[in-house]
């Protein structure tokens, strides 16, 4: 069989796996892998390296389906490497990561081939993709961590870290804004180590994109200073590889590959748009089609032996010897520089660095206290002082959010100087959220920052970070009220309830500035969930923990501040945040009128889940009925805690603009509208 003829076989091979695995599932997209099967042949055949046997080896390159509906087309080239898995402790098992069974059993419950990819499901999946945009957004963060990489690890005849990023997208991609913002972000870091390649196909679920997408993508991608190459046939894999070898050569900027395609090409009915995108072909179409690609009309799930054959000695031979001269490099690298070795290391196991949390502040008693983005501050930047791959920035707001590294060594992340660790996204919060994903992907340690309201221009790729179980930490500032005069735009009312119910997320809402130390202690530790630090822009009192309880109870989530002399309360006031100052004045005075009073802090209501009921019985006792909640947020969801008998002293509208002082007195938040409702719970139990 001659190099032609194989090439050939291996492209109609993914083809068909295809066909037959949406055909059988019926359910899924036939018509994008048709089309787009000789562009990922050639990638993963001819130019990525990519070691089979073992697919998170660091310096191999990334590859992004950001048109995550065309998953078969991952799953067959998964299934004809011969990929391995690993867990999720990135250990090796040794097994196929995509069995011929899991692409038999396409889209269905515990098949590795499910309808979109997924990270930490399917080895060999560097993220997962489903709304459309965030593949390309989320490899932008993979081009800026591996920037990032290779100038701070790579020395002198130790070129550790020079991988490329591909990423496949099509037009529901560029006509979503996130990879406007992110594209936009890549050309002014001039990331060459970035290829997108656009599927250029003119279709969309409601059909021709002349019904919406008229602009012309390669005018907007050059003014983003992006090199951008046009293939007029997306079947000629020699056009393909020439453009790849472009790619490759280009210094100083992206590329943009803009593929002219068919959708379902080979298909007598391509231009089915509702079989292209959603549908399977059907018996006799799919009869048809393979009789096109002169393939056994009645085959199913068929893979020649010479194909997988043809994979092994290309890619596998490839990326095997590409990784074992790695190992053979990082292992003299090792001997030399021991310490960045180590670092290396940890960030692959997602390990801290040993003194991590050395020198981190105790602030003390302070009535007029520290506001939270203050007390973030000065934790941040002890923090990244310790672990040397801690880095993030802020949506254009990086003096506001109080995020910027000042150690010497840290310095500004530009197109010059990659190595900065204080990263300037621009007013792009939805990308900035995405490329935080694709960085924290790359073993970094990401943070992101932002005004908690603007929370709701970044939630896909929030919610993304929690599906794929990524460390990141989400800084959001101005959490309530505090920035009155802007009014409701800037007042974040359901934030808080909203991503509370974002499974996987870890949100901490911190009541005085020890309580934000502890905060990033529990933060810093988690290795597979992605924490949200919600931070005040006023000052808030410094308690005295002298005479109140240590604020180390914040890594259970939620802890008895402040009790009643005999620890038997009458009742419980629960608070987050900025109202903890006012829940204790308000426990004071009750106090001092002989009411046994307790106050729960409660920053984590996630935290506070996971404890044990024992534990969390000591904390509400079942048996004190009289319960009053304090928060400056929708009063959604709290009455798990206060029950039906309780009350909450919360949000029940939008905000308004006027000086803080006067929307606390307004909305209710005082010490004395809390001791009030106390009183009248009282009375009605004691009635």
């Amino acid at each position: 069989m001659t190099n032609d003829e194989l090439d050939q076989l291996s492209i109609n091979t993914i083809r068909t796996l295809s066909i037959d695995a949406v055909q059988a599932a019926n359910s899924g997209h036939p018509g994008t892998p048709m089309a787009l099967a000789p562009l990922v042949y050639t990638l993963w055949n001819r130019v990525m390296r990519f070691d089979p046997q073992d697919p998170i080896w660091p310096n191999r390159d990334r590859f992004v389906l950001s048109n995550g509906h065309a998953s078969m087309l991952l799953w067959s080239v998964l299934h004809l490497t011969g990929t391995r898995a690993v867990n999720a402790d990135y250990e090796k098992l040794g097994e196929l990561a995509v069995t011929l069974e899991d692409i038999r059993r396409f889209r269905q419950l515990g098949s590795k081939a499910p309808g979109h990819p997924e990270y930490h499901w399917v080895s060999g999946v560097e993220t997962t993709t489903g709304p459309l945009g965030q593949g390309v957004a989320t490899s932008v963060g993979m081009a800026i961590a591996e920037r990032w990489l290779a100038s701070r690890y790579n020395k002198p005849n130790f070129n550790l870290f020079d991988y490329n990023i591909y990423a496949v997208c099509g037009d529901g991609c560029l006509m979503e804004g996130v990879s406007s913002e992110a594209a936009s972000l890549a050309g002014h870091l001039a990331l060459d180590n970035l290829c997108w390649i656009y599927d250029h196909n003119h279709i969309t679920i409601e059909g021709s994109t002349q019904i919406t997408f008229t602009e012309d993508v390669a005018a907007r991608f050059r003014s983003y200073r992006w090199n951008v190459l046009h293939l007029n046939d997306a079947n000629d894999i020699e056009q393909i590889d020439r453009a790849m070898q472009m790619f490759r050569k280009t210094k100083g900027q992206p590329t943009l590959i803009i593929l002219d395609s068919h959708i379902g090409y080979g298909s007598p009915n391509r231009h089915d748009t509702a079989a292209a995108h959603g549908e399977p072909l059907g018996t006799d179409e799919v009869r048809l089609t393979k009789r096109a690609y002169d393939w056994p009309e009645d085959s199913q799930f068929l893979v020649p032996d010479e194909v997988r054959q043809h994979f092994a000695d290309s890619v596998g031979a490839r990326g095997a010897s590409e990784h074992r001269a790695w190992i053979d490099l990082f292992s003299e690298y090792r001997t030399e520089y021991p310490d960045l070795a180590t670092q290396i290391d940890q960030m692959q196991r997602r390990e801290l660095p040993e003194q991590w949390d050395q020198n981190l502040p105790i602030f003390p008693e302070d009535s007029k206290g520290l506001a939270g983005r203050e007390a973030s501050s000065k934790v941040l930047n002890i923090l990244a002082q310790n672990i040397p791959w801690l880095l993030g920035g802020s949506a254009d707001l990086g003096t506001s959010n109080k995020t910027l590294l000042t150690a010497p060594d840290t310095g500004d992340m530009q197109a010059e100087t990659p190595g900065g660790r204080n990263l300037h996204f621009g007013v792009r919060e939805h990308a900035m959220y995405a490329i935080v994903n694709g960085m924290s992907l790359s073993k970094l340690r990401p943070y992101g920052a932002t005004f908690f309201i603007f929370s709701d221009y970044a939630r896909p790729a929030i919610r993304l970070s929690a599906l794929m179980e990524l460390p990141t930490i989400l800084i959001f500032t101005h959490d309530a009220m505090g920035d009155g005069e802007d009014g409701p735009t800037h007042q974040p009312i359901e934030q808080l309830a909203s991503l509370r119910a974002i499974p996987g997320l870890t949100l901490l809402r911190p009541g005085d500035a020890n309580e934000v130390v502890e905060a990033y202690r529990v933060i810093m530790q988690l290795r597979h969930r992605p924490a949200a630090l919600v931070l005040s822009r006023q000052p808030l009192p410094t308690l005295n923990r002298n005479k109140y309880a240590p604020a180390s109870g914040v890594a259970r989530g939620a802890y008895v501040l402040a009790d009643s002399p005999d620890g038997k309360p009458e009742i419980i006031i629960i608070a987050t945040g900025s109202e903890i100052s006012l829940a204790v004045q308000a426990h004071e005075k009750l106090v001092a009128e002989g009411v046994s009073s307790r106050v729960v802090s409660m920053p984590s209501w996630d935290i506070f889940e996971h404890q044990t009921q024992e534990y969390r019985d000591s904390v509400l006792p079942a048996d004190v009925k009289a319960r009053v909640a304090v928060e400056q947020a929708s009063t959604f969801g709290w009455e798990r805690y206060v029950g039906n008998s309780g009350r909450v002293i919360g949000m029940q509208t939008f905000g308004a603009s006027a000086p803080l002082k006067e929307l606390q007195k307004e909305f209710g938040f005082e010490s004395e509208r809390i001791v009030t409702v106390a009183k009248e719970l009282l009375g009605r139990f004691n009635t």
